[in-house]
């Protein structure tokens, strides 16, 4: 899947290149419709840290906004965290049906380091810095866990086999999307610690989730834009926002929760008839 080290040096000189050179230049370094949406994916995730930081760090180190969780940018934030979702969800399903470029799973992991790794992780990181009960430091270890249980996922997803339709572990855009529903939910500080290290345990668990695809990839785009609206409703300050955004993060956990459950039902009857069948077939 990557490019050789002459085809880096090539790609990487940059300077100098003619045109010829430019019509020459390898597969391996040319983008996919499939890669675009894989770099908005970085984008979305680059300026979910951006929106954290200008409306929510530097109001309250500066002591120019509430003191707490800015909505709007709270919410922008988290909202860009969920367009990231669907550009992972469908640069997918584009390279599937199109094609993907040989660099396009590397694109992907590191995308999905930003996105899903980097942005929750300071999102905690924030939260333990502007919440009037957190602890700072043991905040700051909660994101360290959240930024390295999405690299040890991302890793191992690259490097294990598995058998078609499921996740080892839950996938890396779910589980940062309930990391900071975790935080939105406004708990307690230990029973959010709990909760968000929790999160962190099943991304890198061997419990199994099954993949995004057909109705499930419906469902799943559908509570996006579903959580897209709620966001909205809370950070205008809408009437009953502010339950339909609790409703909303946990509903989040439910599904964290409730999801591999099904897979492993799954997973058990299929075991179940396979063994009637193997027996039927020996008495036969």
């Amino acid at each position: 899947m990557t490019a050789t080290d002459t085809d880096r040096t090539h790609a990487g000189s940059g300077w100098g290149l003619d045109e010829a050179d430019d019509d020459e230049m390898p597969l391996s370094t040319r983008l996919s419709i499939a890669d675009t949406l894989t770099l908005g994916n970085a984008t979305c995730g680059f300026m979910a840290v951006y929106f954290t930081t200008t409306g929510v760090l530097i109001p309250h180190l500066t002591d120019s906004g509430d003191g707490g969780m800015a909505r709007s940018s709270a919410a922008t934030a988290v909202m860009l965290m969920l367009m990231a979702s669907v550009f992972d969800l469908f640069d997918g399903i584009v390279a599937r049906k199109l094609r993907a470029s040989a660099m396009g799973a590397e694109l992907d992991n590191l995308s999905d380091l930003i996105s899903f790794g980097l942005a929750p992780a300071y999102f905690v990181l924030v939260w333990g810095m502007v919440a009037t009960d957190a602890n700072q430091h043991v905040s700051a270890l909660a994101a360290i866990v959240v930024l390295l249980a999405v690299v040890l996922r991302l890793a191992r997803f690259s490097c294990v086999t598995l058998r078609d339709g499921i996740f080892q572990g839950m996938p890396s855009p779910f589980g940062a999307l309930t990391v900071v529903s975790i935080v939105l939910l406004e708990l307690p500080f230990i029973p959010t610690l709990l909760a968000i290290i929790g999160t962190a345990w099943l991304m890198v668990s061997r419990v199994e989730y099954p993949k995004p695809r057909g109705k499930l990839a419906v469902g799943m785009l559908s509570w996006i834009v579903l959580a897209m609206g709620m966001l909205a409703a809370w950070a205008l300050d809408s009437p009953g926002g502010e339950l339909l955004l609790q409703t909303g993060c946990a509903l989040q956990l439910v599904l964290g929760a409730v999801i591999p459950l099904f897979a492993t039902a799954r997973r058990v009857n299929t075991f179940r008839y396979n063994r009637r069948e193997a027996r039927a077939a020996a008495q036969g």
